[in-house]
């Protein structure tokens, strides 16, 4: 891994330079991203077809496919993050606090970049650009290490990242894409203490676990999401239904897409055969029988066997509440309390996004208060936890830890705190 080691040597040299630019000067840099990007679509989405066929080869489910493909919508989509980004207040060198002591040291507590930054993530070639930019913004060099089954897209967005920073006057060795598609990259990376700074693993549980306990460099853990959405005894019922079709359907492949469903039983009786009914209306979008499998207790299978449910009904395990899904399935459990709801929350989730559906102020309260993940809604959807709709432009991931960062990442979350001291010849 010799080339890794030589990336990371060119990186920590472009980091020393870009730590020391202006705003102006990063923002003219990633102009120069966002303009070639819009002029290279033709490359980009080709490179992501060959991808998305292979995929699709190999037997990839769908909703996996869908975390994979680009499209001008989703272009358009990178190139106003950029743009957000561009307009966002630049963290570097922001002065948080300032004091003086009795001895006369002046103390002034002010942000500077991480460094050079790493992401190891999986399948969406979009966070190439939404790591890139938050990273350049805040004066990070970043390596990017995507999966083998996005080589193609990430090293056609790559080239041209390059061919955007030397245009609009940047530094084009601040980014760097590990490109083998080897599993050594992963382990040499891991071990990158003193050349990497920091570490963001973005994907499955399964690599973000794996990258958590074995990685000597430090670690921002990103959250794999097994979110919920509880529907209490008192929820609008049209409402309710319109929230968890969203969170779970519109995209089920991602992070913040609901996993579990708890309802109330006082409301599962209306709620849930008119959630089965609206879910059978996607069969044709999904792809899957009646719109989605549910996996249930059983009180929620008693009811829905009884309403005619046209979806595929399975009795829920333990591993089931657990479990994400990443697909069109999910599990669904009936409570007796707004206690009880945040009981099963607070052990199964990961700490991501969990939403009450309620009327009740007091019960939605107590649930925002009590629920212990990073991101907690009130009658709506899980799925606007992302750095963009929260007016980041991009996000590094969804923390789920809670030194550091917590929640969304944007700019600050790639920056740390140095104290700048200015004395008139003081000793101690």
């Amino acid at each position: 891994m010799e080339f890794l080691e030589s990336l990371c040597l060119s990186l920590r040299k472009a980091s020393v330079r870009l730590a020391v630019l202006n705003t102006g000067e990063k923002n003219r840099a990633l102009a120069g991203v966002a303009a070639a990007i819009d002029r290279n679509r033709v490359k980009i989405l080709s490179a992501n077809e060959i991808d998305v066929q292979e995929a699709l080869k190999k037997g990839t489910k769908k909703s996996l496919v869908d975390r994979l493909s680009l499209s001008d919508k989703r272009i358009d989509d990178i190139i106003s993050g950029i743009n957000v980004v561009i307009n966002q207040k630049d963290p570097v060198g922001e002065c948080e606090s300032g004091w003086k002591i009795e001895n006369g040291l002046r103390i002034l507590k002010t942000r500077v970049p991480l460094g050079v930054a790493a992401i190891i993530y999986e399948s969406r070639p979009n966070v190439t650009v939404e790591a890139f930019s938050l990273a350049y913004k805040s004066g990070n060099s970043i390596l990017l290490r995507g999966s083998s089954s996005a080589l193609n897209s990430n090293k056609a967005i790559v080239e041209v990242i390059k061919e955007g920073l030397a245009q609009g006057g940047g530094i084009p060795e601040s980014i760097e894409l590990a490109a083998s598609g080897s599993r050594e990259e992963v382990d040499w990376m891991l071990k990158a203490r003193g050349l990497i700074d920091v570490l963001l693993p973005r994907g499955s549980s399964n690599l973000i676990n794996m990258v958590v306990e074995n990685s000597r460099v430090p670690v921002i853990e990103t959250g794999a999401g097994n979110c919920h959405v509880y529907a209490h005894k008192d929820c609008d019922v049209n409402q309710a239904v319109e929230i968890i079709k969203n969170a779970k359907l519109q995209r089920p492949g991602v992070c913040n897409a609901m996993e579990t469903l708890l309802v109330h039983r006082d409301a599962a009786g209306n709620l849930l055969p008119e959630l089965s009914r609206v879910f059978a209306l996607e069969e044709k979008n999904t792809g899957c029988p009646g719109g989605a499998k549910f996996h249930c207790d059983e009180y929620s299978m008693e009811i829905l066997k009884n309403s005619g449910a046209a979806q595929e009904l399975v009795p829920a395990t333990t591993e089931d509440w657990a479990l994400e899904y990443l697909d069109y399935e999910m599990a669904i459990k009936t409570v007796s309390s707004l206690e009880e709801a945040v009981e099963h929350i607070n052990r199964f989730s990961t700490k991501h996004s969990e939403a009450i559906l309620t009327k009740d102020f007091e019960s939605a309260s107590y649930f925002q208060k009590m629920v212990d993940s990073a991101c907690v809604y009130v009658n709506a959807s899980t799925r606007f936890t992302d750095g963009g709709v929260f007016g980041f432009g991009a996000e590094l991931g969804i923390s789920t830890q809670k030194l550091h960062a917590r929640g969304p990442m944007g700019m600050e979350a790639l920056t740390t705190v140095k104290y700048l001291i200015d004395g008139n010849g003081q000793v101690r």
